[in-house]
Parts: C-alpha cells; structure tokens; sequence
C-alpha cells in the first residue's frame, strides 16, 4: 500500500496485510489438518469476524488457504508453514511493494532511466526489500 503525506509517497503495509499475516500464524499454531472456523480466529486475534471475511476471501482466491462453508467449516493452510514466504503473503494483500513507480512490474519505461541518478539506489532498495520479505518464512515467525 502506498501512502502519499505532502507529496511524497511512501510504502506502507496495511491492516489487511497484518491481519493476513496473523491469521496464517493462527492457522499454523493451531496445527490441524481440521478446519478452523473463522468466529474462533477473530476471537483470538481481537479481529473483527466481518473484516476478516474480506482478507481470508482473498487468501483462498490467492491460494494461500482453503475454506469450506457449513457444519464443520472454516479454514487452512493449503501448504506447510515452511513454504509460505512473507513476500507472496505480503504481495497477494499489499499489490506491488516496488518504492517508485518506474520500478513497479509492468510500468512503462521511465524516460528518464538511463540518466537517472537515484535509480541504481530504489533498485537497490527494492531488492533490500524483495530478499527480507522472501527470505522469512511463515514458520519463522511462530513462536
């Protein structure tokens, strides 16, 4: 997520991508292969149950859970602990997490890119960023 404060923009991760992060965590102590229903989680986590409807929607469309409606319902991990990096959970929530815009996926050609200064330096930031994020694994924040 990107903020703008008196013209500069700056990243900034959101609820949505804590309470994702959270709700992985929660899913990974509770170490079951049984569903887990949401009501609990929220009542955990301190989280409101309708918020978190919208986040864990879109952690099954991204495939980072599965969830089954009715008796016995809830959700899990689709995957290990171990195998979840903090990078795609963050991604999937966030969007893009690349500090300028010219270095997002997709953007056009910065016109300015081969005589830029500071480009070599948000290039160096994003790859800072990208190798923190995806080098923590959802297991190494279980405690």
């Amino acid at each position: 997520m990107r903020i703008c404060v008196a013209g500069e923009e700056y990243i900034m991760i959101s609820t949505k991508g804590r309470y994702a992060l959270r709700v992985l965590i929660d899913l990974a102590k509770q170490n079951t292969d049984s569903y887990v229903p949401l009501k609990d989680i929220a009542e955990r986590q301190g989280i409101s149950k309708k918020y978190l409807e919208i986040i864990v929607k879109e952690m099954v469309a991204g495939k980072l859970l599965t969830g089954v409606s009715g008796k016995g319902g809830g959700y899990k991990l689709c995957r290990k602990p171990e195998d979840y990096t903090i990078g795609e959970i963050l991604e999937l929530m966030e969007g893009s997490m690349a500090s300028v815009a010219c270095l997002e996926e997709g953007a056009e050609k910065c016109p300015h890119a081969a005589d830029c200064p500071t480009l070599p330096m948000w290039e160096e930031y994003n790859r800072m960023i990208h190798d923190f994020f995806y080098g923590k694994k959802l297991s190494d924040l279980l405690r």
